[in-house]
């Protein structure tokens, strides 16, 4: 087994996450919300377990009133305990499987490292106990269920079904709103994204009318707007990870991501306790304030935004007559969609407003809180990635497309580091369709990302990570007061 715990029970954990997506059997794991809150409860037991069993100034406890640890812990073990009792509790169809590695992480600390069987069941009932007070903290979080949830509206902009699923639902209506935040010490919003009629809105239409629009479809394009290349559809899909099948949520590949960075850094295990807590926390507060923020502003798709542009188009009691359309709008448009990797069927437009991307909010959250472990603090490019590379499970060379055929794996390398995996993440849903170019950042006169303007994920997620970050003294982790 990896012998560093944090590493041993984050894999478990990934995971557990991505067979939870395959079989949802688990449904309090589902979803971008419920499995970014997951990882965060998981991965908060076992840097409280064993912040508690090093007893060491540089790693504060989160929860406060803790149990004494008992004389002579074993932090792994701990971290064990922790890691044991809150997977099995929020993942209890995959029992078998978490006491299978339970028993691969007791051998290893009781045979190959020679701790008691004494000091080892006493360790391990030590990290159970963080492990249940940590589920105890969070007990009161809502759902991602819709509750019977009704859209404000059926006006021009705001959200709804798309028009190839019209009963697909809402996730996480109340999620946001009602769910206390991890970590951060201000519960942070965004301006409001640019509607019809401002200039950055028809820029954003044009572009993903363009460059998100579905494959058959690609020959409708007008003249004058750009489509999407190769590289554009590779990095669509790339960055998918929309609880596919087999593959699981963006909160998986974003530790994926970390884990290959700890490796290559040679992070002790005090190092992988506080970085992983970290990230994980951010990305659970980026889908408490995300999905807040999205059900704030309520804005639509491009799936109907595109279709419904024209003013005669839409609701019966939203509508003015009219007999030339308005050449942004295409009434027959759809987009190229998240993919539906491992399953025949079409791909999809996700069932939640548009403002903020959530892809964008948690991919900004975790990349900058590891820039910000490893004293990054300027806005730009960075080396955290020099020499290193990683294969996304959407291109693996194994995962099939919605049609039954195996994609080729396909390596990336980031020459500009995290930087650049926050901007692809973000543009990487508009080459889906599924997203307007705001709902990540603003753009600059380039079209590149343009950041620190209170618009989109990108802007939300470096706040959330910065504020626990800082919040936390740079040491360790700070409980929420809202």
């Amino acid at each position: 087994m990896n012998t560093d715990p944090i590493l041993f029970w984050n894999e478990t954990a990934l995971e557990a996450n991505r067979i939870s997506h395959s079989t949802k059997l688990d449904s309090g794991t589902l979803g971008p919300t419920q499995s970014s809150r997951t990882l965060a409860i998981i991965h908060l037991a076992m840097y409280d377990a064993y912040a508690k069993a090093k007893g060491n100034i540089n790693l504060p406890a989160y929860l406060p009133s803790l149990p004494a640890a008992p004389a002579g812990v074993s932090p792994a073990a701990a971290v064990a305990g922790a890691a044991f009792q809150t997977l099995t509790v929020l993942y209890p169809s995959q029992f078998t499987y978490f006491n299978t590695r339970f028993n691969e992480a007791k051998n290893d600390l009781s045979i190959n490292q020679g701790i008691s069987e004494v000091v080892l069941t006493s360790s391990i009932n030590f990290g159970r106990s963080v492990g249940t007070l940590m589920l105890a903290d969070r007990q009161s979080d809502p759902s991602s269920a819709d509750y019977n949830y009704t859209a404000p509206s059926d006006k021009k902009y705001y959200h709804r079904p798309t028009p190839d699923n019209i009963k697909q639902g809402y996730h996480g209506p109340l999620y946001g709103k009602n769910a206390k935040c991890f970590a951060v010490t201000n519960r942070h919003s965004l301006g409001t994204p640019p509607l019809p009629g401002d200039p950055a809105y028809t820029t954003a239409l044009r572009q993903v009318r363009g460059k998100g629009v579905a494959p058959e479809l690609m020959g409708t394009v007008p003249n004058g707007i750009a489509t999407r290349n190769i590289d554009e559809t590779v990095m669509g899909v790339y960055w998918g990870y929309d609880g596919a099948n087999l593959l699981g949520t963006p909160p998986r590949l974003y530790n994926q991501i970390v884990r290959k960075i700890a490796e290559a850094k040679g992070n002790n295990t005090d190092d992988n306790a506080r970085l992983f807590a970290l990230v994980n926390v951010a990305l659970g507060d980026a889908g408490i304030l995300a999905w807040e923020q999205k059900y704030v502003h309520n804005l639509w798709r491009p799936v109907v935004g595109v279709r419904e542009h024209d003013q005669s188009t839409g609701s019966l009691q939203h509508t003015n007559p009219s007999d030339n359309l308005n050449n942004d709008c295409d009434t027959h448009w759809m987009p190229f969609g998240a993919p539906n990797s491992n399953v025949i069927g079409r791909n999809s437009t996700p069932p939640f407003p548009a403002y903020p991307s959530g892809h964008a909010t948690f991919g900004a959250a975790a990349f900058q809180m590891v820039r910000l472990f490893y004293d990054v603090t300027a806005d730009g490019p960075d080396h955290l990635f020099d020499g290193l590379s990683f294969v996304s499970d959407e291109m693996n060379g194994v995962t099939t497309d919605n049609n039954g055929i195996v994609r080729p794996r396909h390596e990336r390398k980031f020459s500009d580091g995290l930087w650049q995996m926050m901007e692809e993440n973000g543009l990487s849903r508009i080459y889906l369709g599924v997203h307007w170019s705001f709902d990540a950042f603003a753009l600059d006169a380039n079209g590149k990302m343009d950041v620190r303007k209170n618009l989109g994920g990108v802007d939300l997620g470096l706040k959330i990570a910065e504020d626990i970050f800082n919040g936390g003294k740079n040491l360790g982790l700070k409980k929420s007061t809202v």
